[in-house]
């Protein structure tokens, strides 16, 4: 049975656009080359998408435009879109020209339907509500046979509010403690926190069998999964051992790889 979605914060407007970050989260991934983007997610994302020469891809929630630039690069034919005009207008500034961005929610894209061979959606999914009306628009979109890409936040071990690191200092272990995991939940986070300005979005937890049920229930089938790992290290210290090993031991990104039937 479904459970329950609990919303742990007052009922108000829910903000998931990061429209209204749009110039600290263009400096984040971009003016850091040691960022978990540049460093984890997109060489193994562009492992997983192979030969793009030719393809039309579709980025969803594409933000400022980096994985759009990147496909473009290796000779797909891309369209970005996302709900927060302020990242749409930074994607185009930053060009190139013939990469086409619209703004638009990820549930109601206006584009002729099958005209897509791949579709991407990157630490996105997570952050929009309506998972249902956003898989089954990306369907619409997909040519038979074409292929969906997701990259989240590990729904297994990166779960906000109920989810955090440990130390044992008897057996030198760091562990990672859950104290939920089936019931999907909404929360209200910082985007920068310990910054003055306290600007938040929501982010929905959900465990996996509700992506893979939503990926189902509009004619997916999943043919691939991948667990990713930090590529940070630890400074040298008492619990720098423990702390390196559970970083190898628990993933922060799943990528989970679907195919229009």
């Amino acid at each position: 049975m479904r459970q329950r979605i609990t919303k742990p914060f007052k009922r108000k407007k829910q903000n998931t656009t990061w429209g209204h970050v749009a110039d600290w989260y263009h400096q984040h991934v971009t003016e850091n080359e040691d960022t978990y983007h540049e460093k984890v997610i997109k060489p193994n994302l562009m492992e997983v998408l192979g030969d793009l020469k030719g393809k039309h891809v579709l980025d969803v929630a594409c933000g400022q435009g980096i994985f759009s630039r990147e496909m473009h690069a290796r000779g797909a034919q891309v369209t970005g879109i996302d709900i927060a005009p302020e990242l749409i207008e930074i994607a185009k500034k930053a060009g190139p020209a013939d990469i086409s961005y619209r703004v638009a929610p990820a549930d109601r894209i206006a584009l002729p339907d099958t005209s897509f061979d791949v579709a991407i959606c990157v630490l996105a999914l997570q952050n929009i509500k309506n998972l249902s009306g956003t898989i089954a628009q990306i369907a619409s979109l997909l040519k038979k046979g074409g292929e969906f890409v997701i990259v989240l936040n590990h729904p297994g071990f990166r779960i906000p509010r109920r989810s955090q690191w440990g130390y044992d200092p008897d057996t030198k272990v760091q562990f990672r403690r859950l104290d939920g995991y089936l019931s999907e939940s909404a929360h209200r986070i910082e985007m920068h926190p310990g910054s003055e300005r306290h600007i938040t979005t929501i982010t929905y937890h959900r465990p996996l069998q509700s992506y893979v049920s939503a990926l189902a229930n509009h004619g997916f089938s999943v043919t691939g999964l991948e667990e990713w790992i930090s590529h940070k290290e630890s400074e040298k210290g008492p619990k720098s051992e423990a702390e390196n090993r559970a970083r190898k031991e628990f993933p922060l990104f799943l990528m989970l790889r679907a195919q229009k039937n």
